[in-house]
């Protein structure tokens, strides 16, 4: 289980952030408040936060283009909250970078497991000893300890927490067609009340970052009313 720390909520309904504040802080976690971007930076580039919940409808910059320019700079896990509740909404959050997509209204308890369920995701569950530290193929490397992936040329690839877990399971099933349901089986709920459409989605994003190196795109093959074949021989160390 993971140790509650800071968490950085970008509200700018200042009830609303008060609310999220206090459930935060029943639970153990260190709530960081603010109301706009301007606001967020320079607490960001300080560090040290475990996820940021993040409103979409924000004066000036608003919290898509947020996600956007944080996922240039950091892995760090972040929760949208929204009013709007569409799937498309919700697609295209986790499409940018998104770790989950939480629609207003909602209950502390919910808000609550989300991070959980995210934190959990993103700080992994490798015993020592247990499974490989290295996960090899076509030039990439995967270093488990510390979910990092690293480009044929050694350059480092950020993914989000999604991302990484879609990722290990390509990889843990590499050369055999696993269908829409299973990845998203498999990604233990990371996307929940999200259709396997989310599945695609983080699809599209693999493929787009793996396919800045040669050889990159046609790692994940598309099968026909089946689902994805991940087409590489995988080396474990």
């Amino acid at each position: 289980m993971h140790t509650p720390g800071k968490i950085l909520i970008v509200e700018d309904d200042a009830p609303l952030r008060l609310l999220i504040a206090r459930a935060l802080s029943d639970y153990g976690y260190t709530p960081v408040g603010v109301g706009t971007a301007a606001e967020m930076r320079p607490l960001l580039d300080d560090g040290g936060f475990q996820l940021i919940v993040l409103d979409i409808m924000l004066p000036g910059t608003n919290g898509l283009d947020i996600t956007r320019w944080i996922r240039t700079r950091t892995d760090v896990p972040i929760i949208i909250i929204s009013a709007r509740g569409q799937e498309s909404d919700r697609i295209v959050g986790l499409e940018i970078g998104a770790d989950d997509y939480l629609s207003k209204p909602f209950g502390p308890a919910e808000l609550i497991a989300r991070i959980r369920a995210v934190l959990r995701r993103a700080s992994g569950t490798v015993t020592p000893g247990s499974a490989p530290k290295e996960i090899r193929f076509d030039g990439w490397c995967l270093d488990t300890a510390r979910r990092e992936l690293f480009a044929p040329d050694g350059t480092q690839v950020i993914l989000s927490g999604a991302e990484y877990d879609l990722l290990m399971t390509l990889v843990d099933t590499a050369q055999r067609v696993v269908s829409r349901d299973y990845l998203l089986e498999q990604s233990r709920e990371r996307l929940a009340g999200v259709s396997d459409r989310s599945i695609d989605v983080l699809i599209s994003r693999l493929r787009s970052k793996l396919g800045g190196y040669d050889g990159g795109k046609e790692l994940i093959k598309t099968v026909r009313g089946a689902g994805y074949m991940f087409m590489s021989a995988v080396e474990r160390r």
